[in-house]
């Protein structure tokens, strides 16, 4: 596929927030490169290991976590981008970062750690990932921050579309280095967003039959993935139904893939510069509108049969209270963070409740339960729901 004259092009970068020297001799690497290898390098992209996708504290190892979906988003982006003609390099900084600001214990942490510091300004795991990547990661002598250039920090900002209304810490960010919030982020920005649905929507059913919250007939209660079912069937009559139901999940995200593919080569037909993109009058790179109806059944389904199973429910009430616990404890006694974040906490507010968030944002799911443990001598119960 030869390159798009759409495509985001590292030749021709905004550069970074702040100017550096000396890079050309690590390695002979395009700009979005760079940004790729500094992702995977950082220790917030490490932690995601630990970290909650669907289920909680899972005691299996074959269930996915945050890291192995920003890997699986990652494939399907690269697939996408690479038909379309984009950066693939770009689009992978995307995909791989896109959930390095998630708390422990995924959404049900993100709940607690809002309602701790609401008054302050509340948390949002996506303006987290630009803090992280931009603030609080610092491996560097001369910058804080990984220093990502200006595509890499605005495909994260607006991943899902413009930003009219930004939480405070990306409002923060957008002022030191605006990002533009008000338009539309580049086509591997828009890659990225729906290869994170595409991953999420398709690898959470696989999960999800894994540990038995769903089941074959429950999926074949939507007519789309009964049609796909029956074709596996009828292409494998002998084969085990295990086998034949990871057939159908990696059918479904072809089809998926396949119509994106579909859709945003028709739409990029009518373009002639990158600055279209900005303006145009929602995304590029997007489901066709037959497959958005379907994609909103089939996540419909999930939050119905699997994200708000009482199972779920209960177990994401217990994470939350592990998550107020532990606000709570370092809100009277900082000292119990130790090291650098003890001696550099704020002394005012909201920078005070906002540092104890940022501490508690990058620990893992097991790393949390330790930490409520040896503060509060109990280890909570009943926190793996598989």
């Amino acid at each position: 596929m030869s390159r798009s004259p759409l495509a985001a092009d590292p030749e021709t970068s905004r550069g970074r927030e702040f100017a550096t020297s000396g890079d050309e001799t690590r390695g002979p690497r395009s700009a979005f490169q760079r940004d790729r290898d500094r992702i995977i390098h950082s220790i917030a992209f490490r932690r995601l290991r630990g970290k909650t996708q669907v289920f909680v504290a899972p005691d299996g190892d074959h269930y996915r976590t945050r890291l192995t979906h920003s890997l699986e988003v990652a494939q399907i982006g690269r697939t996408i981008a690479r038909a379309l003609g984009l950066d693939e390099d770009l689009t992978e900084a995307l995909c791989l970062a896109h959930d390095i600001g998630h708390p422990p214990f995924g959404h049900a942490g993100e709940k607690a750690l809002n309602a701790s510091v609401e008054r302050h300004g509340g948390f949002d795991h996506n303006a987290q990932t630009l803090r992280t990547l931009m603030r609080l990661e610092s491996p560097y002598c001369t910058h804080v921050g990984l220093n990502l250039s200006w595509e890499t920090l605005e495909g994260l900002a607006k991943h899902n579309g413009p930003v009219s209304d930004p939480h405070w810490a990306l409002a923060a960010l957008d002022r030191d280095y605006s990002l533009e919030l008000g338009g539309w982020p580049s086509l591997e920005a828009q890659v990225a967003a729906v290869a994170d649905d595409i991953a999420y929507d398709n690898h959470d059913i696989d999960d999800g039959l894994r540990a038995g919250f769903l089941k074959l007939e429950d999926l074949l209660e939507l007519d789309f993935v009964a049609e796909l079912w029956d074709a596996v069937v009828r292409r494998h009559p002998d084969a085990r139904q295990e086998t034949r139901l990871r057939e159908l999940v990696r059918d479904q995200i072809g089809v998926m893939v396949n119509d994106v593919i579909a859709t945003a080569s028709a739409r990029m037909a009518g373009l002639t510069s990158r600055g279209d993109i900005a303006t145009h009058d929602g995304p590029v790179a997007g489901f066709s509108d037959a497959m958005f109806e379907r994609e909103r059944r089939l996540k419909a389904f999930m939050y119905e049969r699997l994200y708000l199973h009482r199972d779920q429910v209960e177990t994401a009430e217990k994470a939350r209270s592990v998550i107020l616990k532990l606000y709570a404890a370092y809100d009277q006694d900082p000292a119990l963070m130790g090291g650098r974040w003890t001696a550099t906490m704020p002394s005012t507010e909201p920078g005070r409740s906002r540092h104890i968030v940022d501490y508690i944002a990058g620990m893992t799911d097991s790393y949390a339960i330790a930490r409520h443990a040896a503060i509060y001598g109990t280890t909570p119960e009943g926190l793996s729901n598989v």
